[in-house]
């Protein structure tokens, strides 16, 4: 029985492309994983280049608008319109 079971297992060839398929599957799958590992640590630079940009800009911003306000007070002839 056993030997028969093994000599059928041997010959037959019909999940012989399933494995080929599966294999080839894996191996794309681990150089996608390769290629996002090695362009992963890029996308971290950019991300903290862009956020650090993003705070100073914020912050300059931040900055000019509380001057801005402190400028423009009420009772401040020169910028008051009805000055004139």
């Amino acid at each position: 029985m056993w030997r028969s079971f093994w000599s059928h297992f041997r010959i037959e060839e019909r999940a012989q492309d399933l494995a080929e398929y599966c294999m080839i599957t894996a191996l794309v799958a681990l150089a996608a994983l390769a290629v996002f590992y090695k362009v992963s640590g890029n996308v971290t630079d950019w991300w903290t280049v862009a956020n650090t940009t993003l705070v100073t800009a914020n912050t300059s911003n931040t900055a000019a608008s509380a001057g801005a306000a402190t400028a423009s007070q009420p009772g401040d002839p020169h910028l008051s319109s009805d000055a004139h």
